[in-house]
């Protein structure tokens, strides 16, 4: 069996949304923003939902778009 986070069903803390916020922004992967906050990647997706924090890396070139 898979081991719980340290921070599994613990509430949301301003210090730790500030760092989910940070992350996002410097388009680190779910999984590893789980790890750095002691959560779940799903747990780190809902919360980003709930606060309106875009988890799409803005550093990749759109679909399609390859030069010939």
């Amino acid at each position: 069996m898979a081991k719980t986070p340290k921070n599994h069903r613990q509430p949301w803390t301003t210090p730790a949304d500030r760092q989910l916020k940070d992350l996002a922004a410097g388009n680190t992967p779910t999984r590893v923003m789980g790890i750095k906050l002691g959560r779940t990647p799903d747990a780190v997706a809902q919360r980003a939902h709930d606060l309106g924090v875009s988890l799409k890396p803005t550093n990749q070139a759109p679909y399609n778009r390859k030069k010939s």
